[in-house]
C-alpha cells in the first residue's frame, strides 16, 4: 500500500519503447512519424475532490486517507505530477460515422504513466479534461463537470456489471467554467468544470493502427504491433506475421465479447467510431452513451447521430464487425495476406451469432440454446417488447417472477399471469390492445421453460446474476448532475453505492428501481445528449 503520493512508482514503457514528437511546444498541429506529444496539463485555480472510488485505490495500492489531501487533488486536476509521471497525449487516427477522419489523437486527455500496483500489474492513468494538447484541434481541451460526472459513474457502474471497461480513480473540481454548446445549436453557456481521472492497463484504440497504416509510416506501424504483443498479448508469442494475425484474432474476440456485454445489460455507447475501440476490449470514452429505458432496438442516445442512427442500439454487433474490419485493413501490411485476416473475420461474425443467442437464453434462464424453437422465440421476443414502451430492465429482473403454471394454463385470468411484470409497462392502458401478443409470448415462453429440469429458484438465480437490478439510467446520472452544479454532491456518492452491487436486491435502494420518469423524456441529459454530454 502506497502510503505517500510520493513513493508511486512508474514504469512508463508507452514512452520508453516508441517515439516521440519532436516538437515540445503544445500547440495545434499534424503530428508524423510518431506515437505521442509530450505536454504538461493546464492547471486550475481551485481543485477539489468530489469523489473517488475506493475499490481503484485499493486496486492502485493508495491510501484511502491520501485521497482526501490537497495534493491528490492538485495531482488528479493536473495542477501537480507525481515522481515518476511522464504526461504525453497520444497521437491516433479514426472512422467517425463511418468516415475517415485523419488524425484525432487526445484532444483532452493527458496521460500520466502506467503506474506499477501492488501486485506487480501496470494500469495508466489518464487525466480526461486537463486542458490542451496538439490534438485539441478547435477545441479547449476541458470537460465540463455533468460530463465528468457521466464518464466516473459510469465506468464503474459497468465494471461492477460485469462488463470490460475503463475504470475511474477520481473526480474532482476545478474551480474554474468551462463554456459549452450542448447541443450545437448556438446558445453557448459557462458551466463548472472538472477532471476525471481515467484507469485502465491501456489506452490503445483501433485508431491508433489506422493512422500509421493510412499515412504509410509501416515500420512505425510493426513497432507498435510488437510493443502491443510484448506488454498487452505476450502469450502470443515473438512478433512475426503469424503472432499478428493471433493479435487481431484476440482482438476480434475481446471486442465481440464486449458487444454481447452491451447488448446484454441494454448499454447504448452512442459514439462507436474506430478511435474510440479499445485494443484491450474494454469500454472506452463515456460520452453520449445511455441505456435504453423502454426496449428500442433503433434507439440512440446521440442527437448527432439522430438523423442516420448509425450507432443505435440493435446495429452495435453489426458495428462492432465493421470496425474490426477496418483494423483487418491497417494491420495488412504486417501480414500481406487477405485470405487469413478475412477467415478471422468470418469465425467471429459466426462466434458473434452464437454468444448473442447464448446470451438471450441466459436472460431467459434456459438451460442451452435450441434453435428449432428458440431462435424464433427470441426474435418474436424482441418484436413483442416493442409492441408497447416496455422497461427492459424491469422486464428482465421481473420475469423469473411469472407463474409458469399460471400461465401455462389456458383458463387463467390475463392480469393475473401479468402481475409480476406490470411495473415494466411505460403506458399500461396500451396493454388493451397489445396484452393478448404479449400474453401469448409468454405462454409460448412458459411451455419452453417446462422443457427445462431446471427449478423456479434455480431458474431466479441464474436469471438474476445476467439480469441487473439497477442500471446507471440517463435520469439519475442527470440528477446528480444537476445537485452537484449546486454543490450537493450526495447523489454522486449514494449512486456510485448502488451501482456497486447492481445484482442484488438493495432495499434502502429500491427507488431507483423504476421507469423513467415522464419529465426525463425529453429533459437534456436524460434523453437528449450530444458529443458534448
Amino acid at each position: 500500500m502506497y502510503q505517500s503520493l510520493e513513493a508511486l512508482r512508474f514504469d512508463n514503457h508507452f514512452l520508453r519503447e516508441l517515439p516521440a514528437d519532436p516538437e515540445t511546444a503544445n500547440f495545434r498541429r499534424q503530428v508524423t512519424g510518431a506515437c505521442y506529444s509530450r505536454v504538461q496539463a493546464t492547471p486550475v485555480q481551485a481543485p477539489r475532490l468530489i469523489a473517488s472510488s475506493p475499490e481503484m485505490l485499493q486496486a492502485l495500492g493508495i491510501d484511502p486517507a491520501l485521497a482526501e489531501t490537497d495534493a491528490f487533488a492538485q495531482i488528479f486536476a493536473g495542477n501537480a505530477l507525481a515522481p515518476g509521471m511522464e504526461p504525453y497525449a497520444m497521437c491516433y487516427g479514426g472512422h467517425q460515422f463511418g468516415n475517415w477522419a485523419g488524425q484525432l489523437g487526445d484532444g483532452r486527455a493527458i496521460n500520466l504513466g502506467h503506474l506499477i500496483t501492488p501486485d506487480g500489474q501496470r494500469q495508466e492513468l489518464q487525466l480526461k479534461g486537463a486542458g490542451l494538447t496538439p490534438y485539441s484541434r478547435h477545441a479547449d481541451g476541458r470537460a465540463v463537470l455533468r460530463s465528468s460526472i457521466r464518464e466516473f459513474l459510469c465506468s464503474e457502474a459497468m465494471h461492477h456489471l460485469g462488463v470490460p471497461t475503463t475504470r475511474a480513480l477520481s473526480l474532482v473540481a476545478t474551480g474554474e467554467q468551462v463554456v459549452r454548446d450542448m447541443f450545437y445549436d448556438g446558445r453557448p453557456r459557462p458551466e463548472p468544470g472538472a477532471v476525471v481521472c481515467r484507469v485502465a492497463p491501456g489506452f490503445l484504440r483501433i485508431g491508433n493502427f489506422e493512422l500509421l497504416a493510412a499515412r504509410g509510416e509501416h515500420p512505425l506501424l510493426r513497432q507498435l504491433a510488437d510493443y502491443t504483443l510484448r506488454h498487452f498479448y505476450p502469450e502470443l508469442g515473438e512478433p512475426g506475421p503469424d503472432a499478428y494475425l493471433a493479435l487481431f484474432d484476440e482482438i476480434c474476440r475481446r471486442n465481440v465479447d464486449l458487444v454481447v456485454h452491451w447488448m446484454r445489460v441494454g448499454f447504448v455507447h452512442g459514439v462507436m467510431n474506430t478511435d474510440n475501440m479499445s485494443i484491450l476490449g474494454l469500454t472506452i470514452d463515456y460520452g453520449p452513451y445511455g441505456w435504453t429505458d423502454d426496449f428500442n432496438l433503433d434507439w440512440t442516445p446521440n442527437t448527432t447521430d439522430a438523423e442516420f442512427r448509425r450507432y443505435r442500439f440493435g446495429a452495435q454487433p453489426q458495428v462492432t464487425l465493421w470496425n474490426l474490419v477496418q483494423l483487418a485493413n491497417a494491420l495488412y501490411p504486417l501480414i500481406e495476406q487477405v485470405e487469413p485476416l478475412e477467415a478471422i473475420l468470418r469465425k467471429h461474425q459466426q462466434a458473434l451469432g452464437e454468444k448473442l443467442d447464448a446470451m438471450w437464453v441466459a436472460k431467459l434462464g434456459l438451460e442451452t440454446f435450441r434453435p428449432e424453437t428458440d431462435a424464433a422465440l427470441i426474435q418474436d421476443l424482441q418484436k413483442t417488447l416493442a409492441l408497447t414502451e416496455t422497461d427492459m430492465t424491469i422486464f428482465f429482473r421481473q420475469l423469473p417472477e411469472l407463474d409458469i403454471d399460471l400461465a401455462r394454463n389456458p383458463d387463467a385470468d390475463r392480469h393475473h399471469i401479468l402481475a409480476p411484470l406490470m411495473e415494466a409497462w411505460y403506458k399500461p392502458d396500451e396493454l388493451e390492445l397489445q396484452g393478448e401478443a404479449i400474453l401469448a409470448w409468454l405462454r409460448r415462453y412458459a411451455e419452453r421453460l417446462a422443457q427445462d429440469a431446471l427449478s423456479a429458484e434455480e431458474r431466479r438465480a441464474r436469471m438474476n446474476q445476467v439480469n441487473p437490478k439497477y442500471v446507471l439510467r440517463n435520469y439519475m446520472a442527470q440528477q446528480a448532475i444537476d445537485a452537484s452544479e449546486q454543490g450537493d454532491h450526495s447523489l454522486v456518492h449514494e449512486l456510485l453505492d448502488v451501482m456497486r452491487r447492481p445484482y442484488d436486491e438493495q432495499p434502502r435502494y429500491a427507488h431507483w428501481f423504476a421507469r423513467r420518469p415522464d419529465w426525463a423524456r425529453t429533459k437534456p441529459g436524460c434523453s437528449m445528449l450530444s458529443c458534448s454530454s
